[in-house]
């Protein structure tokens, strides 16, 4: 039987990673953005709005693939992190990458509030790292990339 505090860190996880207490939801800046705005490279930046998404959500797939897939293959960096265009392709493609972030933030935050899943216990196919870190780096990562976003868009509608 899983312990309060243990039940409390994995929900206080959660709140986390659905943003609005220390940073902005991320829905509200993709509520936002505008999608002939995504391309777009403000002040000298190197990388766009949509940029900076896509590497959000494939580094939080790849953590959320290495927590729970005893098979994980290693994506090659920066290669498979970065998306090789500036701007998505169409408003299809741009919907379906939101929706993807989304889905597998709920499947991190799921495998998380699993009681199954030990918080604790070094991953087996990994070298020390535990599900408590690969958490912790899903939402400092999150809130990291969540914060540019956040500059890009203001950087955007000042132009």
């Amino acid at each position: 039987m899983e312990h309060h505090s243990e039940r409390v860190t994995r929900e206080h996880l959660i709140h986390q990673l659905e943003g609005g207490q220390a940073f902005i939801k991320i829905e509200d800046l993709l509520e936002e953005v505008e999608f002939e705005d995504l391309g777009k490279r403000p002040a000298g930046l190197p990388y766009s709005f949509y940029e900076q998404f896509f590497h959000l959500r494939v580094a939080q797939y790849d953590i959320l693939d290495f927590s729970r897939n005893s098979h994980y293959e290693r994506m090659t960096w920066p290669h498979d992190y970065w998306p090789m265009e500036q701007s998505p392709a169409s408003e299809e493609e741009w919907e379906e990458l939101k929706k993807q972030f989304f889905d597998e933030r709920n499947e991190m935050m799921n495998f998380i509030l699993n009681p199954k899943n030990d918080l604790q216990a070094e991953i087996p196919h990994g070298d020390g790292q535990t599900l408590l870190r690969e958490a912790l780096l899903v939402l400092e990562h999150n809130a990291y990339h969540t914060g540019q976003l956040a500059i890009i868009f203001r950087l955007l509608n000042k132009e």
